[in-house]
């Protein structure tokens, strides 16, 4: 059995190892190349500029802003969308009323609710964001139209042409069009989670919030923290949403300006590629540290039934 094992090997990894190396990692070797140098994008002439596109990175507010509008985003959206995913999942598998034959189930309509709740993963992210931009609209929008049908005229905000607003508005639509997916899968989750488990707490007089913490988030928890990963990768990019939805895009006054936006403006709006190159590096960094963290911070002994 061990005769030609590891020609065997090869065979089978030299061709997917060629194909991820050309086109994975020798873009990303490329984009640090072109970080140290003053290519426009736009012609094949370019010099090198050692460390001045870093130090005019490290030297711009712009930039500052974008990345503490990331870290926001990395601090609030994945919290509020596993919170709420776990929250519906947990009411839709476990958190309803005993029954005759069942001393665990969800509540009635569960199924119903499931896809409902998926409904926003059938839809493309740039028509949620133009769905949501027509709501928030100040004059015609659903939001102000519903203000003005209740008597409160005088409370209309201006949404997402409020720098205090512009970014929580973004925020509210990449929650709605993300917890439904994190909904079923952690519903299928827990549907493979013994029912003896539950049923043996409540004999215990375990109440609801007890099994949730002590049963299901615990044999759930290497699902939560892949999810968790997913949704800080998310907040990391926002750029469909940001440039579909936002005033500028990105405005006003950069309140919603993000890393990935501000890559693509420098890149593609003027004509500054090596620079933008150089931002796709700090973002490459951002994510592989948020990565890290959340893997590092996360882990914990596997649970298994």
């Amino acid at each position: 059995m061990q005769h030609g094992k590891y020609r065997f090997i090869v065979g089978f990894l030299a061709v997917p190892l060629v194909i991820y190396a050309v086109f994975v990692i020798s873009p990303f070797l490329q984009a640090i190349y072109y970080s140290f140098t003053d290519w426009t994008g736009l012609s094949p002439d370019f010099e090198m500029v050692g460390f001045g596109n870093y130090r005019k990175m490290f030297e711009d507010d712009v930039f500052w802003k974008s990345v503490g509008h990331n870290v926001l985003l990395l601090l609030v959206l994945p919290l509020v969308t596993l919170g709420l995913a776990l929250f519906f999942a947990f009411m839709l598998n476990v958190g309803g009323r005993r029954r005759k034959n069942a001393a665990v189930a969800g509540v009635r309509g569960s199924g119903f609710y499931k896809v409902v709740y998926f409904f926003p993963q059938v839809l493309s992210i740039a028509i949620v964001a133009l769905l949501f931009q027509f709501a928030y609209n100040p004059n015609s929008g659903a939001l102000n139209s519903f203000l003005s049908a209740v008597g409160l005229d005088s409370v209309r905000p201006n949404w997402l042409g409020d720098p205090d607003l512009a970014l929580w508005c973004v925020m509210a639509v990449m929650v709605w069009s993300n917890v439904g997916f994190y909904v079923v899968l952690f519903s299928a989750g827990m549907s493979s989670i013994p029912r003896d488990f539950y049923e043996a707490a409540l004999l215990d007089g375990a109440n609801r919030i007890q099994t949730f913490f002590r049963i299901t988030l615990p044999l759930l928890w290497d699902t939560v923290q892949t999810g968790w990963v997913y949704m800080g990768i998310m907040a990391l990019d926002g750029f469909a949403v940001v440039q579909i939805m936002t005033v500028g895009p990105g405005g006003p006054d950069y309140s919603t300006e993000v890393l990935a936006y501000f890559l693509y403006t420098k890149a593609f709006r003027d004509g500054q590629a090596g620079y933008a190159t150089t931002l796709g590096v700090a973002l490459l960094i951002v994510t592989m540290i948020f990565a890290g963290i959340v893997m590092k911070l996360g882990r914990r002994e596997r649970l298994e039934f």
